[in-house]
């Protein structure tokens, strides 16, 4: 006859540490190799901005506005910082391109899975990033955050100047591809 089973009341008494613990281990463990992540992150999204409209309208040189993206984002060499502009950006990206008056010519599925990656993205660098990332020691015309603020709204403005025309957001769309080059330069800066 077998011997009755005996319980380890140690095995148990620790379950629901670890099941506190584990929330917090997955996500250490999702911001190891942010900088990888992140690099895989801007390439197909690149792709997906390309999917979504191959080739603008021939009809749209007259609506080809320079709209310089800030260059005291590109002397950021903090780390933390450097992550903290990428999650600054891709929200603002996301709140543009969430936009309703989207033009006709552009591939609804693959705007829609931009969106989705956008989200998951930003959902991932809020986790992996402390919870006060809004310091930046320079104020006032080069700090950083308000150069981004200020872009965008610049972008948002071209918009509603256009009409949320076609060719508007075909420029916009082309903003949206120089935002995935300067952040997969800050990526580079990003700790892995």
């Amino acid at each position: 006859m077998p011997a009755p089973a005996t319980r380890h009341p140690c095995l148990w008494h620790g379950t629901p540490v670890l099941l506190l613990l584990l929330p917090a281990l997955a996500t250490a463990l999702g911001c190891a190799n942010l900088r990888t992540q992140q690099s895989t992150f801007n390439w197909h999204s690149l792709q997906l901005l390309n999917d979504m409209a191959p080739s603008s309208p021939p009809s749209c040189a007259q609506h080809d506005e320079p709209l310089p993206f800030p260059d005291t984002l590109l002397a950021i060499h903090d780390p933390q910082q450097a992550a903290t502009a990428v999650l600054r950006i891709l929200q603002h990206l996301f709140t543009t391109l969430s936009n309703e008056t989207i033009p006709a010519h552009w591939d609804t599925h693959a705007h829609q899975q931009l969106l989705n990656q956008l989200h998951d993205q930003i959902q991932h660098l809020q986790q992996c990033l402390p919870g006060d990332n809004t310091h930046f020691k320079s104020q006032g015309p080069r700090n950083p955050w308000l150069s981004i603020t200020r872009y965008f709204r610049r972008i948002q403005d071209f918009l509603r100047t256009h009409h949320h025309s076609p060719c508007a957001w075909d420029n916009v769309r082309l903003q949206a591809h120089t935002c995935f080059q300067r952040i997969h330069h800050l990526t580079r800066t990003m700790a892995d």
